[in-house]
């Protein structure tokens, strides 16, 4: 994933198409399937096809997602991609106006809490996993005194780490290589805090 290929979302719209709860489940659902149909997905989110679809059309409508071209087996379903390796969400392109700041906050304590619940199943099914998969998971907290100008610096360089593990990943996979992959996630929160 390049900068390039991460979509930075500026506007107010989209920011709302993507900040509800079944539509944003589902948008991560299919950046990790790469493409999917509407039924693919219910099955995923545990929701109704029409309902999904619905969804999967406001994603479309705001530019998240676009119809996969060529994946269409028997014309009856539409198949579906993510119209960028992912996307970006940044304060400071929210933060001009208050309705905007708003829609921002309840949109990032979203995205959070869904991460949250996600780190919560993995808990909870841990002893499912391999030994090798429980030892490879990780959770640390790092507490150190930065400037904001180091905190940005770092948080760029995790990025480029995560982004060239990402590229070996995604070119393994498409080469055939699934052997021992799974799909991994990687939550990442820097921010100021005061004792």
């Amino acid at each position: 994933m390049t900068d390039e290929q991460t979509r930075r979302i500026t506007d107010l719209g989209t920011l709302k198409a993507l900040a509800h709860p079944l539509r944003s489940q589902l948008y991560r659902a299919l950046v990790v399937a790469r493409t999917a149909t509407a039924s693919q997905l219910a099955e995923q989110v545990d929701g109704a096809v029409s309902l999904v679809s619905y969804h999967l059309r406001k994603l479309a409508d705001a530019g998240l997602i676009e119809e996969a071209p060529g994946a269409q087996r028997d014309g009856r379903e539409r198949w579906w991609r993510p119209a960028s390796d992912g996307v970006s969400i940044h304060e400071a392109d929210f933060g001009d106006a208050p309705e905007k700041a708003a829609a921002h906050q309840a949109a990032t304590r979203l995205f959070y809490e869904q991460r949250s619940e996600l780190y919560r199943r993995y808990l909870d099914e841990r002893s499912t996993w391999t030994p090798e998969w429980r030892a490879a998971s990780s959770d640390s907290e790092a507490l150190m005194p930065l400037t904001a100008a180091e905190l940005t610096a770092m948080t760029g360089e995790l990025l480029a780490v995560i982004r060239k593990y990402d590229e070996q990943g995604r070119a393994a996979q498409a080469a055939g290589d699934t052997e021992g992959r799974e799909n991994v996630a990687l939550h990442m929160y820097g921010f100021p805090f005061r004792a």
